[in-house]
């Protein structure tokens, strides 16, 4: 399904994940990847969310970042993307997490679902992303400065 919403997002060159990926980042033994699977009546995945803990230092508590909610198309307005959100949110209210984060492409339709829940979208804030060569670039001012490392 992953690579499903590759294609939806119109940038399947791009999505390389294998399962073997994501079964070993999923199922490690400390876990830095969490997912939930949507199913149907007949217990077939529609639909999956993957995220991870972010942190607040201003509110001095984790939250979740939601990197991918996705449902198939044969399965979208059946609740089923609603009820996965819902489980994140009762993740954060129960663990005293303070938010649950995602990003959307901006053309996506499910920008009036994420409104008629509540979510707010946050336009102030502008992302950023180092990856390819500019990553090792900069990765390698680091090896020049021989800076002490800590995974």
């Amino acid at each position: 399904m992953v690579h499903e919403l590759a294609e939806y997002e119109r940038a399947p060159d791009q999505c390389h994940l294998t399962t073997e990926q994501l079964t070993s980042a999923l199922f490690a033994t400390a876990p830095a990847l969490f997912g939930h699977v949507a199913v149907d009546e007949r217990d077939q995945p529609i639909g999956f969310a993957l995220w991870f803990l972010n942190f607040s230092t201003w509110a001095g508590v984790h939250g979740i970042y939601l990197e991918d909610l996705y449902v198939s198309p044969a399965a979208r307005g059946t609740g089923a993307g609603r009820l996965l959100l819902a489980t994140l949110a009762d993740i954060c209210v129960r663990r005293g997490y303070r938010r649950l984060e995602w990003w959307m492409i901006e053309w996506n339709p499910a920008a009036g679902f994420y409104a008629s829940i509540g979510a707010e979208q946050m336009s102030e804030w502008v992302p950023y992303r180092l990856s390819g060569d500019a990553l090792r670039d900069l990765a390698a001012q680091a090896e020049a400065a021989d800076t002490r490392r800590k995974d």
